[in-house]
């Protein structure tokens, strides 16, 4: 039988210590021939061999896309769950090159001399069970709990978990009598025998005890790879061994084939000569599919989506997939999508999202994930997510036009911008995706002296609702660039940017600590400060609620100066507002303000954050905002500073709104009613919101977000260009609302 796994070939190395580079040396030959895998058996008592796990590490290093194992490793000698973190490190430093082959042990007498308990026959197979379930739970690093496990070799009390592999480590076992053939079938991924220990027959055999075994278990036979051991001999014939490996393949399943040799020319001939005859053999008779999604994937498939329909040029993630804790749920929001899609390009994009309206499940779309509003995952839903999609090119030197990918982060930007002296105010953290910011507004570092990033975006691509695709610009479609300068999310996909960017260089950046025991004078000067400032200046401030007995509060202000004195004198008003307990001012390049590092992106249930925008920190306003933060009901309060350069652009210009506005407010808390409730006190202050900080989607809040002669006319956009509102579940503007 033919499981129709890709074909694949490897080599058995011997871990010899005479030289001890020999078999890194054979490693890399294996590589350069174009080997997929390279293999050393493990016997930790054998004083002529090299130590197969220390082995694996130094090849890793020394190659660069060979996948690496044991074959197989001893493990009642390597703890499973001290082996388990040991691969997920190998694997995360090889970029996930590391398959796992194991084996119940053999050789008792050497293995009990280093102080090894023996077992028998029946309780290896056993512990090698357990060890498998071990390695598994401690790779599940998404499993906040911590890992108990009560078995008869294995007992963990608490372990933590993590850190998981690069990739879905594949595990093999070494495997010849029915009891372990029984394993491989129910728990491994593969089976790892060596055909000089197999009697005719034996390899039919052992597929059918496998077999058996995975459908009692509920598995697919074809989940399990079948792998062999074949040992060179330097006298027989090319075609001999064609002849030979066929069959194998053919009619018994194996789907990985393993020279056993340390002659460097027999492993040039194989490869030159034996491997691609082989593969242009099997791909002339070959009428298998490739090996299906395993029945435990299978089982974490959402209702409302068809999978089997989804293009297969499409990069996708399911529940079941190694990669989705990763992308399951954004920095602020715990998410659960039935689907992640991947595009690289805006065809992609377009095909994706013909995929996504079929399917009677929420849309989301993703560019960073990092945005306070949460909304880029979902729960059983399909998310777009645009983070293949990163590239920043120069259009102009002599117009700083810069074309940028909507998945790249600011980070990236910024890093991208400064050789030629430029940047792009945008946010205050470099890991927040470009997409999302750049559709919603943009307040960011140099806000004051050059405006939201919005008033720099000059052109965009989109995928619009229908999957047609337009480049909107002033020029071109201008209703359109109007609405992604404020309201993009709801109109299509924007694929890329066209921004005409700052000449910027060092900057300075402030960090200021008080003591906020007189919170709403500590505001009301805060705010004044800022007002009177010039406009190159930029500031941010924090405050929380006291921490055992002790009020603090936090400003974060950049300078767009290289100039010491400059900077000095512009953060000297700011660091008297209130009693300072810690400053530090550094001169640095705009990019090394944004160079923070990617925070993981493992929110947890829904964010509660409310936002505002408001004109000035009146005495009475401050009062009030001491009081919500003092209450307990908010655990991070913060106000940026807007004005300057953003209210210089006219209202009507973009569906921004609000420019006049000289500070956004947003707070954050841990009950939605108990936000809310307060909020409504601080309401009156307000004159609209930013809505990447807002996380109440209610009708208000859309009113509040957008004036009604902006809504109007983006109602009326909206009707045109997304009638079926196929953009609806991110601050959604509904065409039929009134």
């Amino acid at each position: 039988m033919d499981y129709g796994h890709p074909l694949e070939f490897g080599t058995f190395i011997t871990p010899v210590n005479d030289p001890p580079r020999a078999a890194v040396a054979r490693a890399q030959l294996s590589e350069q021939l174009g080997f997929d895998l390279v293999t050393f058996q493990d016997h930790p008592y054998n004083a002529g061999f090299l130590d197969t796990w220390t082995l694996l590490s130094w090849v890793a290093a020394q190659t660069t896309k060979i996948q690496i194992s044991g074959n197989v490793l001893n493990v009642p000698m390597r703890p499973a769950p001290v082996l388990a973190r040991a691969a997920a490190s190998l694997d995360l430093l090889s970029d996930g090159r590391l398959a796992l082959g194991l084996g119940a042990g053999a050789f008792w007498d050497a293995m009990a001399a280093m102080g090894v308990p023996r077992r028998t026959p029946p309780e290896s197979v056993d512990q090698l069970s357990e060890a498998i379930d071990v390695i598994r739970e401690v790779w599940r690093s998404d499993e906040r709990a911590r890992l108990r496990y009560d078995g008869k070799f294995y007992q963990l009390k608490g372990a933590k978990r993590g850190p998981a592999p690069a990739h879905e480590v594949p595990i093999w076992l070494g495997a010849y009598k029915p009891r372990m053939l029984r394993l491989a079938g129910a728990k491994a991924d593969g089976w790892l025998p060596s055909l000089s220990y197999l009697k005719p027959g034996d390899l039919q055999k052992g597929n059918a005890i496998i077999d058996e075994a995975a459908a009692e278990a509920g598995r697919d036979p074809r989940e399990i790879r079948r792998l062999l051991n074949v040992f060179g001999d330097p006298s027989k014939p090319a075609a001999q061994w064609i002849d030979e490996i066929l069959p194998l393949v053919l009619e018994n399943g194996v789907g990985t084939i393993i020279i056993g040799s340390d002659d460097p020319g027999e492993l040039r001939r194989f490869a030159e000569e034996v491997i691609p005859a082989v593969r242009e053999e099997i791909a002339k008779t070959r009428t298998a599919a490739l090996p299906i999604r395993s029945a435990a994937k299978l089982a974490k498939r959402r209702d409302g989506i068809d999978y089997d329909q989804l293009p297969s040029s499409l990069t996708a993630i399911e529940p079941g997939d190694h990669a989705y804790a990763k992308v399951r749920s954004t920095y602020m929001r715990g998410g659960s999508p039935g689907l992640v899609i991947q595009p690289r390009t805006a065809d992609e994009v377009a095909e994706a999202l013909a995929f996504a309206r079929d399917q009677k499940v929420p849309l989301a779309v993703r560019s960073g994930g990092h945005g306070i509003s949460g909304r880029s995952t979902n729960d059983g839903g399909i998310v777009i997510d645009l983070s293949a999609m990163r590239e920043i090119t120069v259009l102009s030197e002599a117009d700083r036009l810069v074309r940028v990918e909507a998945g790249a982060r600011w980070k990236d930007v910024a890093a991208a911008l400064a050789p030629h002296g430029w940047a792009l105010s945008s946010g205050d953290y470099g890991g927040v995706g470009v997409g999302g910011l750049a559709t919603a507004g943009g307040i960011g570092w140099l806000a004051r002296e050059h405006g939201l990033t919005i008033d720099h975006l000059r052109a965009a691509d989109l995928v619009l609702a229908d999957g047609s695709k337009l480049h909107v610009s002033e020029a071109e479609h201008a209703d359109l660039v109007w609405a992604v300068r404020g309201a993009g999310a709801n109109f299509g996909i924007v694929t890329a940017f066209e921004f005409q960017v700052d000449e910027v260089g060092d900057v300075g950046f402030g960090q200021f600590v008080y003591d906020a025991s007189d919170a709403a004078g500590l505001l009301e000067r805060w705010g004044a400060a800022m007002e009177a400032a010039p406009r190159d200046v930029t500031a941010n401030l924090i405050m929380g609620p006291p921490r055992r007995g002790q009020a603090l509060a936090q400003v974060y202000g950049v300078v767009d100066s290289s100039t010491p004195d400059v900077i000095i004198d512009r953060l000297t008003p700011i660091a008297e507002i209130a009693p300072l307990l810690d400053q530090q001012v550094q001169l640095v390049p705009y990019a090394g303000v944004m160079n923070v590092p990617d925070a993981a992106h493992a929110g947890q249930g829904e964010p509660v954050a409310r936002s505002g925008l408001i004109d000035h920190l009146t005495p009475e306003f401050a009062a009030a905002a001491a009081e919500l933060i003092a209450s307990g009901t908010v655990y991070f309060f913060q106000v940026r500073s807007v004005g300057g350069a953003v209210a210089d652009v006219p209202a009507e210009a973009t569906a921004y709104s609000h420019r006049s506005a000289n500070f956004s407010v947003v707070a954050f808390g841990a009950s939605r009613s108990r936000l809310d409730a307060a909020w409504e006190v601080l309401a009156p202050h307000f004159r609209g919101l930013y809505l990447s900080f807002e996380t109440d989607q209610s009708p208000e809040r859309i009113k509040e977000a957008w004036p009604a002669p902006v809504l109007g006319r983006l109602r009326a956009l909206k009707r045109q260009y997304d009638p079926g509102n196929v953009f609806r579940d991110n601050f959604n503007i509904d065409p039929l609302g009134e």
